[in-house]
């Protein structure tokens, strides 16, 4: 099957966390045979930012990370009829601008011989519900909602046609672990600052034990305001900015250890979602350490990873697994198990493809009325 995805970007991962799990979906159904492309707009947000951080090379950099992965940027006059009319499947992101949300539903109905799916993978339903409630999705035939909380939302709110669960995962063709490079220092975190949504629990389960255990610790990310990157550098902490996300396994090689902070949306009202970085940590081989959030809908298995409910049992656990490395070696070989037994972007196209088949067969939603 051909399958066209909407992205808001597929190249840069620049502050955007789901370009990681659509290469890995794109990858993962290449090498079943299909055939995939993203499609993504001229000035996306995170591309415009990621050149304007580190150059246009590091479009190039994607290219030869990805040289399986077909996508192309589109601006206004592009032609997404022709786009849509060699497509078998159409995934559609959340991020897609409203209008043209619109456009592509109402070639469905109109006539397309696609299936057609709106993606969620983030908390704006929950945290700005008037955006998604603009969303024309009565051409979809269906959404995939990245955790169940999030597709309770959905139905309750009488968004869309159907809703279904649809977990990121790890692209293990990126994230496994790295034997051969012997670790280096104590503690890495990759996260972005983002809007305020975490400053408070980054303080309690990262900034404020790594100083406290004089740990030597690694963070990368964007828009850390320059109060933060000044507790940073109090605290002793290595902030070396952006990190592409194909280049993430080898940092988290160098490090012993790392831990998972979420943000307070999801922790908050979208309880299950963890969000991409705890598949990606535990594919690498690395034992993780989170700050609470409620595995609602049982994806890991106890003593997959540890859970600090504070500032204390976070420096114990730190501790502990830094200074037994067989403790820290067990957890680590559990949680990459349960990785690979359930949660790569295999298993998730193996999901996708299964909803698909349940789907009716494409019909133009005006010739069924």
């Amino acid at each position: 099957m051909r399958f066209l995805f909407y992205t808001h970007s597929v190249v840069s991962d620049w502050n955007h966390g789901n370009a990681h799990f659509l290469r890995g979906v794109m990858r993962a159904l290449n090498a079943r045979g299909h055939q995939t492309s993203a499609l993504e707009p001229e000035d996306s947000w995170s591309r415009s930012n990621l050149i304007a951080d580190r150059g246009k090379p590091a479009l190039a950099e994607f290219d030869a990370c990805f040289p399986d992965l077909h996508w192309q940027a589109y601006d206004a006059d592009f032609d997404h009829r022709a786009a849509l009319d060699q497509a078998d499947v159409v995934i559609v992101h959340e991020w897609t601008d409203p209008q043209l949300v619109a456009l592509i539903g109402a070639h469905r109905r109109k006539g397309g011989q696609f299936q057609l799916l709106f993606h969620d993978t983030h908390h704006r339903a929950v945290s700005a519900g008037d955006q998604i409630a603009g969303m024309d999705l009565d051409g979809y035939d269906a959404v995939l909602a990245f955790g169940e909380a999030l597709r309770e939302r959905y139905l309750a709110a009488g968004w869309g046609r159907q809703v279904f669960t649809w977990h990121e995962a790890a692209d293990t063709s990126v994230f496994h672990p790295i034997p051969e490079v012997l670790p280096q220092s104590d503690l890495i975190w990759v996260g972005n600052w983002g809007d305020d949504e975490r400053s408070a629990e980054l303080e309690q389960f990262l900034i404020g034990p790594a100083e406290e255990l004089h740990l030597s610790t690694t963070v990368h990310g964007v828009r850390y305001p320059d109060d933060a990157l000044d507790r940073l550098r109090q605290a002793g902490v290595d902030y070396r900015g952006w990190l592409p996300n194909a280049q993430v396994p080898l940092a988290f090689a160098r490090h012993r250890v790392t831990v998972h902070v979420p943000r307070r949306p999801y922790v908050e009202a979208l309880p299950g979602i963890p969000t991409i970085r705890p598949f990606e940590a535990l594919a690498c081989g690395l034992p993780l350490i989170s700050a609470p959030w409620d595995d609602a809908e049982g994806l890991f298995r106890p003593g997959d990873m540890r859970f600090a409910r504070d500032q204390i049992q976070m420096r114990h656990h730190l501790r502990e697994l830094l200074h037994d490395p067989d403790a820290a070696a067990e957890q680590a070989s559990q949680g990459l198990q349960t990785v690979l037994d359930r949660h790569t972007c295999d298993h998730r196209v193996d999901q996708l493809l299964a909803l698909l088949t349940e789907l009716a067969a494409p019909q133009p939603r005006e010739a069924m009325a």
